[in-house]
Protein backbone atom coordinates (compact mmCIF):
# COMPACT_ATOMS: atom_id res chain seq x y z
CA UNK A 1 0.00 0.00 0.00
CA UNK A 2 1.34 3.49 -1.05
CA UNK A 3 0.64 6.37 1.59
CA UNK A 4 -2.09 7.97 -0.67
CA UNK A 5 -3.41 4.62 -0.06
CA UNK A 6 -3.68 5.35 3.82
CA UNK A 7 -4.86 8.76 3.60
CA UNK A 8 -7.84 7.05 1.87
CA UNK A 9 -8.50 4.40 4.53
CA UNK A 10 -7.84 7.58 7.04
CA UNK A 11 -10.61 9.71 5.48
CA UNK A 12 -12.89 6.75 5.00
CA UNK A 13 -12.80 5.58 8.42
CA UNK A 14 -12.96 9.21 10.50
CA UNK A 15 -16.23 9.68 11.48
CA UNK A 16 -18.13 12.04 9.63
CA UNK A 17 -20.65 14.52 11.52
CA UNK A 18 -24.16 13.95 11.44
CA UNK A 19 -26.97 16.40 9.90
CA UNK A 20 -29.09 16.99 13.48
CA UNK A 21 -31.59 17.26 10.78
CA UNK A 22 -34.80 19.87 10.58
CA UNK A 23 -37.30 20.44 13.74
CA UNK A 24 -39.96 21.34 11.28
CA UNK A 25 -39.30 17.72 9.60
CA UNK A 26 -39.72 16.13 13.01
CA UNK A 27 -42.97 18.08 13.77
CA UNK A 28 -44.14 16.99 10.49
CA UNK A 29 -43.47 13.16 10.73
CA UNK A 30 -45.25 13.51 14.60
CA UNK A 31 -48.26 15.29 12.56
CA UNK A 32 -48.72 12.33 10.35
CA UNK A 33 -48.55 10.09 13.09
CA UNK A 34 -51.02 11.48 14.99
CA UNK A 35 -53.35 11.78 11.82
CA UNK A 36 -52.76 8.37 11.33
CA UNK A 37 -53.85 6.88 14.47
CA UNK A 38 -56.72 9.19 14.91
CA UNK A 39 -57.80 7.96 11.34
CA UNK A 40 -56.42 4.38 12.24
CA UNK A 41 -58.94 4.59 15.24
CA UNK A 42 -61.81 6.08 13.54
CA UNK A 43 -62.12 2.92 11.54
CA UNK A 44 -61.85 0.50 13.74
CA UNK A 45 -64.41 2.16 15.97
CA UNK A 46 -66.89 2.86 12.43
CA UNK A 47 -65.80 -0.47 10.80
CA UNK A 48 -66.74 -1.35 7.15
CA UNK A 49 -70.27 -1.67 7.10
CA UNK A 50 -71.16 2.02 8.16
CA UNK A 51 -73.40 3.51 6.50
CA UNK A 52 -74.83 7.43 7.31
CA UNK A 53 -78.30 7.93 5.95
CA UNK A 54 -79.53 11.43 4.42
CA UNK A 55 -80.23 13.99 6.56
CA UNK A 56 -83.99 13.83 5.46
CA UNK A 57 -84.58 10.25 5.99
CA UNK A 58 -84.14 11.05 9.72
CA UNK A 59 -85.55 14.47 10.50
CA UNK A 60 -89.28 14.59 11.71
CA UNK A 61 -91.66 16.89 10.00
CA UNK A 62 -94.16 19.00 12.26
Amino acid sequence: MTPTDFDKVRLLLTIQPVSTGSAYATLAAAALAAVSAVAMAGVMVLGAGVSFPAPDEISQTR
